[in-house]
């Protein structure tokens, strides 16, 4: 029998095309996580493509990053380990200064090309559109003791114009500039409780309904602390500032009921400022709609029955309370508020 011996010789490969084959591995591998890291919740209107894009892109460079800093460390843990009976110290380096202007341009440029995305999308989703406007609301609760029936209006919340404000958040779009929203819904924050207020029909609620495909535009103001509307399937997020008039315009295109969070710490139960948002076809918008005015119709005309201006700010927004979503220490708080206010008023007449 004849036997063949082969002896096989290792192949040494090029650093070039060692450093080639990472380099494509680690792209790859970057830019397939990029889009399937799945961290972020899902995509509810038309403006949280733009920041998901911008997200991925930033998941795509951090994951290159990583790869390549924690396979450098590997490899020199691996390759300059302290060998068995060896005593010696290691060769002294004083420094590569080429290698250093490597790693402090690379930075540089990502931190550049990430600024000029995030302008870009930032302004795709109308975030300077508001700093030319300068004719916005502040808002304020309104509750009239008065005697007269007419002075009992359906809806709480009055706004009353700000002077020279410059309003905050996202307005148009490039696309959209000069067109109205095609609905519009005042945002109040107060502790702990989100009011909306539709000022086509005058209706107040504890939860936002909107139409699905419809632009729609936020007033947001806070009548007591900082607090933040933060809808993370919409991708926005806008502080409520007291005095001050903030705006958000998106567009909702998935049907659905997401939560309305309040992502600024306002007090010891910032925790329960938590409310729903409901997206549903321009359907059951209307149909919703016309029920909750039947509903503030009906609750109107008990309140005016027991006499109005006998009432305490917390007995007037009772019967309205389960419906917008207030609980007691809210009631509480607004009549402390309002009695606050009161003397205040009291002492400037005087003076």
């Amino acid at each position: 029998m004849l036997l063949a011996v082969f002896h096989f010789k290792p192949v040494n490969i090029p650093s070039q095309i060692t450093t080639l084959i990472i380099g494509i591995a680690v792209t790859l591998i970057s830019l397939w996580y990029g889009q399937n890291h799945g961290l972020m919740p899902v995509a509810a209107s038309e403006e949280a493509g733009q920041v998901d894009g911008l997200f991925n892109t930033m998941m795509t460079i951090a994951t290159g990053l990583f790869i390549l800093i924690q396979g450098a460390l590997i490899y020199s843990l691996i390759k300059f380990r302290r060998r068995k009976n060896d005593q010696m110290d290691g060769p002294s380096i004083h420094g590569n200064i080429p290698l250093e202007i490597v790693w402090t341009a690379i930075p540089a440029v990502i931190v550049l090309i990430l600024s000029l995305y995030s302008f870009e999308v930032y302004n795709i989703m109308g975030g300077l559109d508001p700093m030319a406007s300068h004719d916005h609301h502040g808002s304020q609760l309104a509750h009239h003791h008065s005697g007269d029936e007419q002075d009992v209006a359906p809806s709480l919340i009055a706004f009353a114009p700000s002077q020279g404000q410059v309003a905050l958040g996202l307005g148009a779009s490039p696309e959209t500039a000069g067109q109205e929203a095609q609905l519009t819904v005042d945002v109040m924050g107060l502790q702990y409780a989100w009011l909306f207020t539709y000022p086509d029909t005058g209706l107040v609620s504890g939860e936002l309904h909107i139409p699905v495909g419809e632009e729609v535009q936020l007033n947001l103001t806070a009548m007591d602390v900082l607090h933040a509307f933060w809808l993370p399937q919409f991708r926005i997020k806008q502080d409520a500032i007291p005095g001050r008039e903030s705006q958000l315009r998106f567009t909702p295109t998935k049907l659905g009921d997401y939560p309305v969070i309040c992502a600024e710490l306002c007090g010891s139960y910032h925790g329960s400022m938590v409310t729903r948002l409901y997206v549903e076809t321009p359907e059951e918008y209307e149909a919703w709609m016309q029920e909750q005015l039947l509903a503030s119709a009906d609750k109107l005309e008990e309140t005016v029955a027991l006499n109005p201006a006998q009432m305490s700010d917390s007995e007037f927004l009772a019967p309205y309370a389960q419906e917008m979503g207030i609980d007691s220490q809210s009631l509480k708080h607004l009549e402390h508020e309002g009695r606050r206010q009161e003397a205040g008023g009291r002492r400037e007449e005087s003076l």
